[in-house]
């Protein structure tokens, strides 16, 4: 059997895929993206000091914050519940030594790299286009640079970072992955531009 028939190939979920010309804003995947799930107690000591003398930096405890520090960036899930972001060559390693580090203290760490597809937007009218696909308010004043939250977005589970004013990252599973990119492409088209409601300019 040739080389490459037997060596696994790895395949983005929109590698064959590009946004066409004429969007209101930019959006491509985020390729390089390692990612870790990682469950404990904020409360238990011993947890959160080895996760830090493996990562760097104290996990997030406010609801729907993000911490970075180098190329580690961790956004807060739930109480209990951590994503552990990392170039994606690192993530099998970084598993491992958290692993290690939590052996004997109640922890789970599992690398989900596979799972998600990460959607990188940038633009200046995301806030009100991205509207069009959930009821959460992009437009509150805690929608600022650092905000995380999982909500539905064209109707499918997903999870929405901000990154700066005009820069958004958003997971979806990767099953779900064409049907997001097809519903962005309808959306971020002229003929389906959205302005909130005040006066117009003239067409």
């Amino acid at each position: 059997m040739s080389d490459i028939l037997s060596t696994p190939h790895f395949e983005t979920a929109l590698a064959r895929r590009a946004a066409p010309a004429g969007l209101g804003f930019a959006v491509r995947e985020m390729t390089d993206r390692g990612m870790i799930d990682l469950r404990g107690l904020a409360s238990d000591r011993k947890f959160m000091t080895a996760v830090k003398g493996v990562l760097g930096t104290d996990l997030p405890k406010a609801p729907r914050s993000a911490v970075a520090w180098g190329d580690i960036k961790v956004l807060w899930l739930s109480p209990d519940q951590w994503l552990v972001l990392c170039p994606r060559a690192r993530a099998v390693a970084l598993a491992a030594e958290l692993t290690a580090a939590l052996a004997g203290i109640h922890s789970q760490v599992t690398n989900v790299s596979d799972m998600r597809t990460v959607l990188r937007l940038e633009g200046a009218n995301l806030r009100t286009t991205l509207a069009k696909g959930t009821s959460t308010d992009l437009h509150a004043a805690e929608v600022k640079p650092g905000f995380v939250k999982r909500l539905k977005f064209a109707e499918v589970g997903a999870l929405i970072n901000i990154v700066e004013d005009q820069i958004f990252e958003l997971y979806v599973f990767r099953s779900q992955a064409d049907y997001v990119w097809d519903f962005l492409i309808a959306i971020g088209g002229s003929a389906a531009e959205l302005h909130l409601f005040g006066k117009q300019s003239p067409a």
